[in-house]
């Protein structure tokens, strides 16, 4: 659901000053594939060079795992992107990066741009050479890629055959990169009313998508607060039903609930912000889980609901979720 605003594009000559400063080895993070990894994407109050270089320090404590997630041909920088940032500044502040390329627009399934022969050449070849120069651990190759099914379906399996081949070449130049494209688990479900607009209906259902697509982790965006009021409303069994679909671990790069009181109907509080973290948590015990990705650590400038999933507040006072979710195991 988040817009692809994490390119960088603000404050990039701090983020160059950064980058140079930093270790250009290999990343030799620890195997830790027996445990949920938490953490936030990357999302600091600003990209000025304070902001920027405070939220690596604050993001500590929120876990182990820093996301970005944009454009894919941003994977070509492999000196300055936003996504050799992240990767390379991983030593330094000591957490996992994960990093999602993206080639549409979820809310219009509108391409970034045509997937030609040129397009597809390029993008093959940016995620080969990032994946030998940093060896992600986790590398996400398409953002809810089942928004693209149900809004431009020819796109969608022309995506198909080319992730398929992306897969095979990343996995050739590293192999212990787990690669993965990323489905949203409520359209997954059929649930396609409250703030979605439309209606909920299981008869559409989209599991069979899952075995269009060779991958490592099956891996999730879940936003539940846009069809339930409360956290109290999600059905036990919302996020185990994915244990019918998906024998793989199970990776969500994108974890959200609002907590401003609107939009008008959707009223929410720092309170259910909190709730549902606890329920998210109840809810997935006993899950082989291996990312649990928060979408944001500070409030962001976007639309809502998402304006206010911040963990904290823009002028960096802390939520009550905020709390809630660093004291999770």
């Amino acid at each position: 659901m988040k817009h692809l605003k994490k390119m960088l594009l603000i404050g990039i000559l701090a983020i160059i000053i950064l980058i140079s400063s930093c270790s250009r080895q290999d990343q030799a993070s620890p195997n830790k594939e027996a445990q949920t990894l938490k953490g936030v994407s990357l999302s600091p109050k600003s990209f000025a060079s304070e902001d920027f270089t405070n939220f690596f320090e604050k993001a500590k404590q929120s876990g182990s795992i820093v996301s970005w997630a944009g454009d894919w041909n941003e994977l070509s920088n492999v000196q300055n992107g936003g996504p050799a940032v992240v990767a390379g500044l991983a030593s330094k502040y000591k957490y996992t990066p994960l990093i999602i390329a993206q080639f549409f627009t979820q809310s219009s399934g509108q391409l970034i741009r045509p997937l030609d022969d040129a397009t597809k050449q390029k993008y093959k070849a940016s995620a080969v050479s990032f994946a030998e120069k940093y060896k992600p651990e986790y590398l996400g190759l398409g953002i809810e890629v089942n928004m693209l099914y149900e809004k431009s379906p020819d796109e969608f399996e022309v995506f198909v055959d080319f992730y398929n081949e992306v897969y095979d070449a990343v996995k050739a130049a590293s192999p212990k990169t787990k690669v993965f494209t990323i489905f949203q688990l409520e359209r997954m479900k059929g649930l396609n009313g409250g703030l979605f607009g439309g209606v909920n209906d299981p008869k559409k259902q989209q599991w069979s998508l899952l075995e269009k697509f060779r991958s490592d982790i099956i891996a999730f965006t879940t936003y539940p607060g846009l069809v339930y009021k409360n956290p109290s409303e999600i059905p036990q069994d919302y996020y185990t039903e994915i244990k019918s679909h998906a024998t793989k671990p199970i990776a969500f790069t994108e974890i959200g609930w609002h907590s401003d009181a609107g939009p008008k109907g959707w009223e929410s509080s720092e309170k259910e912000q909190s709730e549902f973290i606890e329920r998210f948590f109840s809810l997935t015990k006993g899950m082989n889980i291996r990312l649990a990705v928060w979408s944001f650590m500070y409030d962001q400038d976007t639309i809502e609901p998402f304006k206010s999933m911040g963990l904290i507040y823009k002028d960096g006072m802390e939520k009550l979720a905020w709390e809630k979710w660093t004291t999770q195991n």
